[in-house]
């Protein structure tokens, strides 16, 4: 085992960005004396597993690889823990979004009709929405036609790629409703892959909470102690933070809770998203 000086993070590359946020992290980090450094991952699936496995310390979790940690680590009779996660993580919702002049003035409307969600792994575009659906009586696959744009699953639509598809097709007309985040409805309209005015919310998810840093029993006190102060220090007025602050979507770090996971927790029960993984784990370890 190597050892604990330097508190090692994972992460998944997503995005190319993400290089340049945790180099920036980890200057932020050497500069207030705690040695930083990051490994990246491909996927969360991949990601989750390293980290019971012991090759890092805190993991930047999506909110379903933190559901992953949660119940792979109490499989294993172990326990995990969120330290902190992003002001704009905390309070979001979905929205179920269809086009300005159809017909549809409620979520029952759309019974028998094409829904577009995002990957497959999406909680924003998929689970929660989908979950959202079947609280309200119309079971997915079933009383609809779920949609599915599987773009790059493995990273719990961090991407966005998926959802960006899903408002393409509500666009096209080859669907009846789109799934997506809230902040994704917004920024599409922004950029014109739906024009403002040409789409209505038909519907809008409970409020759920987004990733999370997520620590196993076992990590380093003392370097998770001071990870978490600094983090939590960070101040979006000071100039030479900002910059790092903007790449990663935040004006600050809140100290990590986990209530706000409870409707991702109802759709991965109902729709049983991670049995097979779940499954191939435990034989894994078998």
């Amino acid at each position: 085992m190597r050892k604990q000086q330097t508190l090692v993070l994972g992460a998944v590359a997503y995005d190319p960005k993400v290089v340049t946020i945790w180099n920036g992290f980890r200057d932020y980090f050497a500069e207030r004396e705690l040695a930083f450094d990051y490994m990246l991952f491909s996927n969360y699936e991949t990601q989750v597993e390293a980290h019971l496995a012991g090759y890092f310390d805190v993991a930047w979790n999506s909110p379903l690889a933190w559901i992953e940690a949660q119940r792979a680590s109490r499989k294993l009779r172990r326990s995990c823990s969120a330290i902190a996660m992003r002001d704009t993580d905390q309070n979001l919702t979905s929205v179920i979004v269809v086009q300005a002049a159809s017909p549809f003035r409620e979520i029952g409307d759309l019974r028998g009709k094409r829904v577009a969600v995002g990957a497959s792994d999406s909680p924003q575009a998929t689970l929660i929405p989908l979950e959202h659906f079947a609280a309200h009586g119309l079971r997915p696959g079933v009383d609809f036609e779920v949609v599915r744009h599987d773009l790059l699953v493995g990273l719990h639509g961090d991407h966005i790629g998926g959802e960006r598809e899903a408002a393409r097709a509500l666009m096209s007309g080859s669907v009846d409703a789109a799934c997506m985040i809230d902040g994704n409805h917004l920024l599409f309209g922004q950029e014109g892959t739906m024009p403002a005015g040409s789409t209505r919310v038909l519907a809008q998810t409970d409020r759920y909470d987004h990733c999370n840093f997520t620590i196993l029993d076992g990590a380093p006190t003392r370097l998770v102690e001071r990870f978490e102060a600094l983090l939590l220090a960070m101040d979006y007025g000071d100039p030479a933070v900002r910059p790092l602050m903007d790449l990663e979507g935040l004006k600050a770090w809140r100290p990590g809770r986990v209530e706000g996971y409870a409707l991702l927790e109802r759709a991965v029960d109902r729709f049983e998203t991670l049995a097979p993984w779940l499954a191939e784990l435990n034989s894994g370890a078998a």
